[in-house]
């Protein structure tokens, strides 16, 4: 708290998209009132097949044919159309970032924001939640590492 007498916080890069607004109830707001942009990562929810599991059938594909831009620019746009929030969508191709890109410099009229609003089902995490999260990560944590480490240089190490 003390670095915040000589330091500003000039952005919070967190979680945020159509089906992940855990950060809406307080963050969001308190970032917003403060001139905070909020830098949304995993706008696409790490895949678009996410999102598009908790929107109702065809959804976000009928609104991309209503305004002429594919899904992942729909998801991204949402994200953009918020108050003092910025996108960084991962691009693993030229063609990702290209259309990524083409999800800005337009808006989702205020009518497709409160569609997407109202018929996604999205969560936000609660305290019990996050306390969990977090108990879990500490206790299993250095148990999963232990785990890795025990395995034969030649298998994956990477879990999915």
């Amino acid at each position: 708290m003390k670095a915040l007498l000589t330091y500003s916080i000039v952005c919070n890069q967190v979680r945020y998209n159509l089906i992940d607004r855990t950060i809406e109830k307080n963050l969001l707001l308190n970032c917003q009132a403060h001139h905070i942009p909020v830098i949304a990562y995993s706008p696409l929810a790490r895949g678009l097949n996410r999102i598009q599991d908790c929107a109702p059938r065809g959804l976000l594909d009928e609104l991309a044919h209503a305004i002429g831009k594919s899904p992942a620019q729909i998801a991204i746009n949402w994200c953009l159309c918020k108050d003092g929030v910025v996108a960084i969508p991962k691009g693993n191709s030229e063609e990702h970032i290209l259309e990524n890109c083409a999800a800005s410099g337009w808006r989702l009229s205020a009518e497709h924001l409160r569609l997407l609003d109202a018929a996604i089902q999205y969560r936000r995490r609660g305290r019990f939640d996050t306390l969990v999260r977090r108990w879990m990560a500490r206790q299993l944590g250095p148990l999963a590492v232990r785990a890795l480490n025990s395995l034969p240089r030649s298998s994956p190490r990477r879990l999915s």
